[in-house]
């Protein structure tokens, strides 16, 4: 059989240049089809291979700044007005085109985790070997298939939804399903890994079954809003999220208290009880198992850093004031020679994010550092936010919420009415997820990235100059397009 990247217009390419021998891959070593998975040895090494698509350097994956690029329209994020960074700006200012290569990485990085995740899932019923094990296997390649097509479908919209690791003719000409098709499959998906994961999770870095629960919780609470507005699931994300939280022993859920001890922990990729879904690297291995978002990417140049990104004026200065905002962002950068200025003084006039520097001491592009793509406080105002929409916030969503605020250093919150209690939610994700990949999707589904593009700081970037829905989907990179016509967007 062959390679299903090898056939469809999927974008299955790598970023990188020059680097053929250690990122271009062998079809005839490729783990497909029945002969290769019918052992579970066979069938680990192919969920290893759904794993990795998702942390390749420089080539797929959310192992660099094409990560925080896909989500700059949001207003935690921006990057340099002038130097090498036109590709950042254009998504900044909601002007990109299917010619940005900074959309390749996270569109190939998916689909060919669900190329992987599909090669197990359509055959892991036939493989000999310990039922237990291979049923983790298969639960996790069902996570992670759900986990990419929530990705593509947030960033893309309607994308074409691929369940088969097997050739077929009508594959050259694969057309787009609808995004409440592509949900549906999502759903799906999550429920079979809720029946099969484990409560614990196997390793750092892999999902169980508590993964499961609060990633179709998130997606619930997406479901309600733009563009499905389906807002019955806001009472099903309630439901979902207050299991977890309720059993989080079982799962091995919790805050980490103190918010100082978790930004080092990520930052060194020691894991937490706060993960959980995270993608783990090790810069110290080899350039293209690092993590290449944090150090350099992160770092002002005034300090030899790139100035790929970095907090909107306007975010800052909101920002409340306290533990968590001076955890946050770095604001007095130290040029060679030992000369400190303030971040007013820099090249950009920017502050920056303190939690993405790497504590190694070097100015590093391949740092140890986990992703938190998931982790516990993302479930906590979940239910917090859900259980207002579905009615009113009881003790539970309350509680939730303040003990966020008691991590950050802010009083908690009573008494208020319903609409002032989704407010402070939205709000106190924002802060305590700035510059983490959760704003934008935010924005989106609560139809706000117009409002938040308005009315910018004068320093900062200015969007395009007429918004609508248009701006809340990325283009499918031109190269597949040229392949494939069906699948633009």
């Amino acid at each position: 059989m062959k390679n299903i990247h090898k056939i469809i217009a999927l974008s299955f390419l790598l970023l990188a240049t020059g680097c053929e021998d250690i990122l271009s891959e062998d079809p005839r070593g490729a783990l497909t089809g029945t002969t290769a998975l019918n052992s579970v040895e066979g069938l680990e090494a192919a969920l290893t291979g759904a794993y990795k698509p998702l942390t390749i350097t420089w080539g797929t994956g959310f192992a660099t700044a094409a990560t925080v690029a896909v989500l700059m329209g949001s207003d935690d994020l921006t990057t340099h007005s002038g130097s090498n960074k036109q590709d950042f700006r254009e998504f900044d200012q909601l002007q990109v085109t299917g010619l940005n290569g900074r959309i390749t990485p996270i569109w190939s990085g998916c689909y060919k985790s669900i190329q992987g995740a599909n090669n197990i899932i359509n055959n892991y019923k036939n493989t000999a070997g310990d039922a237990s094990k291979i049923k983790q296997i298969a639960g996790e390649a069902y996570f992670l298939r759900a986990f990419d097509y929530y990705w593509l479908t947030r960033l893309w919209g309607k994308v074409p939804l691929i369940t088969t690791a097997d050739f077929s003719s009508e594959l050259l000409s694969v057309k787009n399903a609808e995004v409440k098709e592509i949900y549906t499959q999502i759903e799906s998906d999550l429920n079979n890994a809720i029946t099969m994961l484990a409560d614990k999770k196997r390793d750092v870095g892999r999902s169980n079954k508590g993964a499961a629960k609060v990633l179709l919780a998130d997606v619930y609470l997406t479901m309600a809003g733009w563009p499905l507005k389906e807002t019955a699931k806001y009472a099903e994300a309630a439901k979902l999220a207050k299991e977890v939280i309720d059993q989080k022993s079982t799962f091995g859920f919790d805050l980490v208290p103190d918010l100082a001890t978790f930004y080092n922990n990520t930052v060194a990729g020691v894991a937490t009880s706060e993960e959980v879904f995270t993608l783990h690297f090790c810069g110290s291995c080899q350039w293209f198992t690092a993590n290449a978002l944090y150090g350099s990417s992160a770092m002002p140049s005034d300090e030899g850093g790139w100035d790929d990104y970095f907090p909107e004026l306007n975010f800052y200065n909101s920002f409340p004031e306290g533990l968590r905002k001076d955890l946050t962002f770095h604001t007095t950068f130290t040029k060679a020679g030992g000369v400190k200025i303030s971040w007013q003084e820099g090249q950009t006039k920017h502050p920056y994010y303190a939690k993405f520097r790497y504590t190694g001491g070097l100015n590093t592009s391949s740092t140890n550092s986990s992703l938190n793509l998931l982790r516990y406080p993302h479930l906590l105002l979940i239910y917090a936010e859900a259980k207002a929409r579905a009615g009113t916030p009881d003790a539970q969503a309350y509680e939730g919420l303040n003990l966020i605020r008691k991590r950050a250093g802010l009083p908690a919150l009573s008494g208020l009415s319903n609409e002032e209690f989704i407010k402070a939610v939205i709000n106190e994700k924002s802060w305590e997820f700035a510059g983490e990949y959760t704003r934008w999707f935010d924005l989106q589904r609560l139809e706000m990235i117009e409002q938040v593009n308005t009315g910018k700081n004068p320093g900062d970037l200015k969007p395009a100059p007429v918004l609508s829905k248009k701006i809340y989907y990325l283009p499918v990179p031109n190269k597949d397009i040229t392949v494939n016509p069906n699948i633009g967007n």
